[in-house]
């Protein structure tokens, strides 16, 4: 299903979440002050406009109850992200997702109501540590309270063996879907015999996944 997003700022990080989400097929609009980064991607994007986004009355004009989801992606200009954040919700804009230069900033956007604060550097940074140390992790999500789900890949140790024999332990580590290229199998597996390089979608404790990594 296509949907309508806006970007608002389109630097290095707002112009990667507004092209991707063109890639994955919908409609985005892209807003900045700066002409020149709008003329940019006047050609990449659905639409874009040359704007300030701190104007209640321009957030208005610009119809931003009308998209599914706004990001508010203004880098360094803490001034400027709070007003923005301040005018979307101000204008009852549902989703409005908001990039965080700080813990205060953080606090701040979280007190206006903003849906999604994202901290890009910080969490790539801790990405980039966890795989550092546990290479045969491909990605992960943290789902809060210590609870990850994990995608690993398939490494000669277990490549052979059924996915039921692999050393899970107690019911907190789950095995939740076994990845093989286009192919994905689910829960039971039955007799699924893994292969090297598939991957493993597992969901537990972090205590119980690092378990599982040094087993293997």
């Amino acid at each position: 299903m296509k949907h309508q997003y806006a970007v608002i700022g389109l630097g290095s990080f707002g112009s990667t979440i507004a092209q991707e989400l063109t890639r994955l097929g919908h409609d985005v609009m892209g807003v900045d002050i700066d002409g020149e980064r709008v003329e940019c991607y006047a050609d990449k994007l659905s639409q874009t406009l040359i704007a300030d986004g701190t104007n209640d009355k321009v957030i208005a004009e610009l119809e931003m109850t009308a998209f599914d989801a706004v990001v508010v992606a203004i880098g360094e200009n803490l001034e400027a992200s709070i007003l923005t954040t301040l005018a979307l919700k101000s204008a009852e804009v549902e989703q409005v997702w908001v990039k965080a230069i700080s813990e205060p900033h953080h606090r701040i956007l979280s007190r206006l109501g903003a849906n999604r604060i994202i901290h890009p550097e910080h969490e790539m940074g801790i990405r980039v540590a966890q795989t550092i140390v546990h290479p045969e992790m491909l990605d992960y999500i943290s789902l809060g309270n210590d609870w990850l789900v994990v995608e690993v890949k398939v490494d000669k140790r277990f490549a052979g063996k059924a996915a039921s024999e692999l050393p899970l332990g107690d019911d907190e580590l789950r095995l939740a879907l076994v990845k093989r290229g286009t192919q994905v199998w689910q829960s039971p597996f039955e007799d699924l015999l893994l292969q090297e390089r598939d991957q493993l979608v597992l969901m537990g404790t972090l205590n119980d996944l690092l378990r599982f990594s040094k087993a293997q």
